[in-house]
C-alpha cells in the first residue's frame, strides 16, 4: 500500500495541520491501495504563503531561463526514473488500461516537460522594438503564484501541461490533485525534490472542496490554471474576476465526428470506437461521442460501429491486452448508467452495451455503449457524458453536418472522415473547434496549443501559446540619451 503522512511545502515534507486523511481505491478492485492527508484550508495557507515567498525573495524567477530550462530537464529525468512506478500507480488509481497510461499519461506527461525546456532556452524574454513613434523595451515577465488544480482523469500529464509552462516562466505553482489520483502527485513532488527545485517552486497539497476553493480565493495567488467541469471553471472564473486574477480554463467538451459519404466504413468504425469508446475509458474531454452520419448510409456504418464496439472486452487495466477498464468511481459509473437509460427513455436505439459487463461483478465497469436513432436534442447528444457511450446522428448534407457538430455549448474538438482528405479538412475548417482531426483520432504532440471556443474553456496548453499564459509583457522606455 502506498502511503504518504506528510505535505511537500515549501520544499520540505511537513505535518498536514489536521489529521483526516484521503483513501485512495483501486477502480478494477475495490480495494484501497493507499492513503495521503487530506490539505485543510490551513494547509493551502502554508502552501500559498511557500510559493509567495519563493516568487518574491527566491532565485527562481530571476534565474537565467537556461538555468530554469536545466532544473526542468532534471524534473523530467527524475520522472523517467520512476516512469515504471508512475504508471503502474496511475492504473491502480484511475482504472486506465497500461498501456494507454505508459503512452499518454507518462511519456506525454514528461515529453511536456522537456519541450518547455526546448522552448524556454528558445525564446526571448526581453527585445528591443522601434515602436511606431517611440522605441522601447519589451519584457516578459513571469506572471507569479501560479495554482494549478488538475483532474482525476490526466492526473500527471494535467499537472505537467501547467507546471512545464509555469516553471519555464518563472512561476511559482501550488498544485492541488484531485482526491480520487494523489498518490501519482506525491510521487511528483518526491521527483522535483530529488530535481532540486528550489524550496516553494513547487508544493503539492492534496485536498478536497473547500480547500480547493480557498486555493482559489487567496490574493496571493496571481493566476489559476484549472483543468475540469465547465460547472467548476465557471466558479473558479467568477472568483478569479473578482481579484482581477488571471486564469486558464481547459473544460468540457461535446465533440463531433462528421463522416462524409464517401469515408470507408472500416476506418470510420475503428476511429469511433478508439475515439469516442476507449480513449482514456471514454473519460477525456476530447472524446468524440457524437457521430454525425450521412442518412444514406446510417444503416451500415451504425452496423460497422455496433460490430467494432462488440470486439471490444472490458478487463483488467493492468493487462497489456486492455482497451477498456472501468470508470474512477461507483458513483461515476452509476451516472454513466444513468446516460444510458436516459437513452432508452428518449427513444434512442440501444444497438449494444448499456449496462454492466458480464463476469466483471467487482469494479466499477461499463460495457461499451452504441446508440442509434439520436437526435441533437436528446440529453445523450447535447450532455457530457464522459463514458464509453457513443451515439450516432444521421444528417442531410454536408451544411447539416456541420450545423449539428457546432450545435453545442462546447468546442474542444472535433473530427471530420473522408476518402479525400482535402475535402475532410474544408469541412473541419467550419468546427468551431480547438483541434479537428482529418481521418483521424485524438493526437498529442507538446508543441500543438490545446484548448477550447465557447464553454469548453480559455487560455491554451501545449507549445508557446502556452508558454504566453504565464507572462506579462512589459513595455519599458528609456530615454533617448540610454539607448
Amino acid at each position: 500500500m502506498l502511503a504518504w503522512d506528510d505535505l511537500y511545502i515549501g520544499g520540505e515534507w511537513v505535518t498536514p495541520a489536521r489529521s483526516a486523511r484521503i483513501a485512495v481505491e483501486n477502480p478494477a478492485t475495490e480495494e484501497t491501495i493507499g492513503s495521503v492527508p487530506d490539505g485543510a484550508p490551513a494547509d493551502m495557507e502554508r502552501a500559498v504563503a511557500a510559493a509567495r515567498a519563493a516568487f518574491d525573495r527566491g532565485p527562481w524567477p530571476r534565474l537565467d531561463p537556461a538555468e530554469r530550462a536545466d532544473m526542468i530537464e532534471a524534473l523530467a529525468a527524475a520522472l523517467t526514473a520512476r516512469a515504471d512506478r508512475l504508471a503502474g500507480t496511475i492504473v491502480m488509481e484511475t482504472g486506465l488500461p497500461v498501456t494507454v497510461v505508459r503512452l499518454a499519461h507518462t511519456h506525454a506527461a514528461i515529453a511536456t516537460l522537456t519541450h518547455n525546456a526546448r522552448l524556454v532556452r528558445a525564446t526571448p524574454f526581453q527585445e528591443e522594438r522601434p515602436g511606431a513613434r517611440f522605441p522601447f523595451r519589451l519584457r516578459r515577465l513571469a506572471t507569479g503564484v501560479v495554482a494549478a488544480i488538475v483532474p482525476w482523469n490526466i492526473p500527471l500529464l494535467g499537472a505537467c501541461a501547467k507546471l512545464g509552462p509555469a516553471l519555464a516562466a518563472g512561476c511559482t505553482v501550488v498544485l492541488k490533485p484531485s482526491p480520487e489520483t494523489p498518490l501519482s502527485a506525491c510521487l511528483l513532488a518526491e521527483s522535483a525534490h530529488e530535481a532540486g527545485l528550489p524550496p516553494g517552486v513547487l508544493n503539492v497539497v492534496p485536498a478536497g472542496r473547500e480547500s480547493g476553493a480557498a486555493l482559489v480565493a487567496d490574493p496571493r495567488v496571481d493566476k489559476v490554471a484549472f483543468t475540469g467541469s465547465t460547472a467548476a471553471g465557471k466558479r473558479i472564473a467568477a472568483t478569479c474576476a473578482r481579484r482581477m486574477a488571471r486564469y486558464s480554463l481547459e473544460l468540457g467538451g461535446n465533440a463531433a465526428s462528421i463522416v462524409l459519404d464517401d469515408a470507408p466504413a472500416g476506418r470510420v468504425a475503428a476511429g469511433a470506437v478508439g475515439m469516442g469508446l476507449i480513449n482514456n475509458n471514454g473519460e477525456a474531454c476530447v472524446v468524440q461521442g457524437r457521430v454525425l452520419v450521412p442518412r444514406s448510409r446510417e444503416e451500415e456504418l451504425v452496423e460497422a460501429i455496433r460490430a467494432a464496439a462488440a470486439a471490444v472486452r472490458p478487463g483488467d487495466p493492468a493487462d497489456h491486452r486492455t482497451l477498456l477498464g472501468p470508470m474512477i468511481t461507483r458513483a461515476h459509473r452509476d451516472r454513466v448508467l444513468g446516460y444510458a437509460a436516459a437513452g432508452v427513455e428518449e427513444g434512442a436505439v440501444l444497438v449494444h452495451g448499456g449496462g454492466r459487463p458480464a463476469g466483471l461483478d467487482r469494479g466499477w465497469y461499463v460495457e461499451p455503449t452504441v446508440f442509434a436513432g439520436v437526435s441533437n436534442g436528446m440529453r445523450i447528444a447535447r450532455e457530457e457524458i464522459f463514458g464509453p457511450v457513443l451515439t450516432v446522428i444521421p444528417y442531410d448534407g454536408e451544411e447539416d453536418a456541420v450545423a449539428i457538430a457546432n450545435d453545442t455549448e462546447y468546442g474542444l474538438s472535433g473530427s471530420v472522415w473522408s476518402a479525400d482528405p482535402e475535402r475532410a479538412a474544408l469541412v473541419g475548417a467550419r468546427i468551431r473547434a480547438g483541434s479537428v482531426y482529418v481521418n483521424g483520432a485524438f493526437r498529442l504532440d507538446a508543441d500543438a496549443p490545446f484548448g477550447g471556443f465557447k464553454e469548453s474553456g480559455v487560455g491554451r496548453e501545449g507549445g508557446p501559446e502556452a508558454l504566453a499564459e504565464y507572462l506579462e509583457p512589459q513595455a519599458m522606455f528609456l530615454p533617448a540619451e540610454a539607448r
